[in-house]
């Protein structure tokens, strides 16, 4: 494709999408050439180019190849970065840095940051972990489908990255092809309109792995899951990998066919649990080092990771991201990352993430810890076997819930407030002389705000 044939492209884009749209989003990109069926286009910023790549990088590549270019790949680089390639992992050493994904037309770029290096394992993921790791094996099949499913920020878009860029090292011959459901579905509803079915059917059955991300966005739509069965049907007879994510099981997804959730029920079947505080802690730490590499001025106090880790606990993706705002922040005020600035910086994500927690689920861990029943804790005998975790029951009240003292005696039997004043002040001073007192408050505090 030359530059006049772009220019001439331009016009169909400005029609499909709008003058609006056209002029902020297409207009600006600067056509640099095609290379080894690589389309490159000059983006004013990688943020400018990620969002276009996001949003209508399909649509380019299909209206190139309509054209008449022979294109298999739309890249969009800064002025900075003059590579055909996207940038890879700096830390990799360049004999071991993986191949560019050879992904088919329809196929949607892989995050270089995705790899099995950077995944940080732990009991909640090490299955899927482990699954996802003998997949980018490239042997044989062995279960198919690997269905991947959790909730958000779990790494489930992570492994499924690390699985191709691992193939690809592996066994650079293999076309792997990873979209997310809604590409697919698009994909489908453009060759339903452009009367180019058998191209789409050709495209999707010649695959070597094919990786769905995000499946239940499928569900209700009934001709595109009929495609998807062929497809997935076709796959599996001729033995090639499927990999697929969901933010649940198959048999939870909502208006999804049975047939379909019969298929992908036959592989392996994997759940991504959240996180527990140490792999949250192991992501920060992990990440805090790469941190340091790009701001080497930035001192960390250590407790701050262990803050995070307990306070952000649904989604790793805000937990990375309150660590970054904070060196961003460190490095253009000139301070230190300690416990104050961290309090101050994400005041805004830590109301956010901030989990309610009730006298009763704190009444039931702690009973359950002791060995002891509920209702001897809420009722009024006083031994000590009984009195001291019912005292370590109201020292968390206290501590991990916005209830006042009067609130706080009523769930336990009605007690004053005085006497729920003394059990806090008596662990209190019992943390402070008995090791096992201090360990069990770290024990149920962790275990709650997990």
């Amino acid at each position: 494709m030359t530059q006049e044939q772009w220019g001439a492209l331009q016009n169909s884009i400005r029609e499909s999408l709008g003058p609006s749209t056209y002029t902020t989003w297409i207009e600006p990109l600067e056509f640099q050439g095609v290379d080894n069926g690589v389309v490159s286009f000059g983006v004013p910023t990688s943020f400018f180019g990620n969002y276009v790549s996001q949003h209508y990088g399909e649509m380019l590549l299909y209206k190139i190849q309509r054209s008449g270019t022979e294109a298999r790949r739309v890249a969009f680089l800064t002025s900075a970065n003059s590579t055909r390639k996207p940038e890879l992992p700096a830390a990799k050493p360049e004999a071991d840095v993986p191949r560019v994904a050879e992904v088919v037309d329809a196929g949607a770029p892989l995050d270089p940051r995705f790899t099995f290096e950077s995944f940080v394992v732990g009991k909640p993921n090490e299955l899927a972990h482990a699954a996802a790791r003998r997949v980018a094996e490239g042997g044989e099949v062995t279960f198919n489908p690997l269905f991947l499913y959790g909730g958000v920020g779990l790494g489930k878009t992570h492994l499924m990255h690390a699985i191709a860029w691992e193939l690809q090292q592996r066994a650079p011959e293999k076309v792997v092809l990873y979209l997310s459901a809604e590409q697919f579905m698009y994909r489908f509803v453009q060759a339903l309109r452009d009367k180019t079915m058998m191209e789409f059917k050709q495209m999707f059955r010649s695959v070597d792995v094919l990786m769905v991300d995000d499946v239940q966005f499928i569900a209700g739509k009934d001709s595109t899951q009929e495609e998807f069965f062929h497809t997935f049907n076709a796959l599996v007879d001729q033995r090639k990998q499927i990999i697929i994510s969901a933010d649940r099981a198959p048999g939870e997804i909502k208006g999804l066919e049975e047939r379909i959730k019969s298929r992908l029920q036959c592989g392996l079947i994997v759940d991504l649990h959240p996180t527990d505080y140490e792999l949250r802690l192991g992501i920060l730490q992990a990440k805090s080092e790469q941190q340091a590499v790009t701001h080497p001025s930035v001192e960390l106090d250590p407790r701050v990771l262990e803050f995070l880790a307990l306070r952000i606990s649904t989604n790793v993706r805000v937990l990375e991201g309150a660590l970054t705002r904070l060196y961003a922040f460190a490095s253009l005020v000139g301070q230190r990352i300690t416990m104050e600035l961290a309090q101050d910086c994400l005041a805004d994500v830590l109301r956010a993430s901030e989990r309610k927690i009730t006298i009763e689920e704190i009444q039931r861990k702690v009973s359950e810890h002791y060995n002891i029943r509920l209702s001897d804790m809420i009722g009024p005998k006083r031994l000590r076997l009984i009195a001291r975790p019912r005292q370590v029951a109201m020292y968390l009240c206290k501590h991990m819930t916005s209830r006042s003292l009067p609130e706080i005696g009523r769930h336990f039997g009605g007690r004053d407030h005085t006497t729920v004043m003394h059990g806090v002040k008596r662990i209190d001073e019992l943390k402070q002389q008995d090791g096992q007192i201090a360990e069990d408050l770290e024990m149920l505090r962790r275990a709650l705000e997990a």
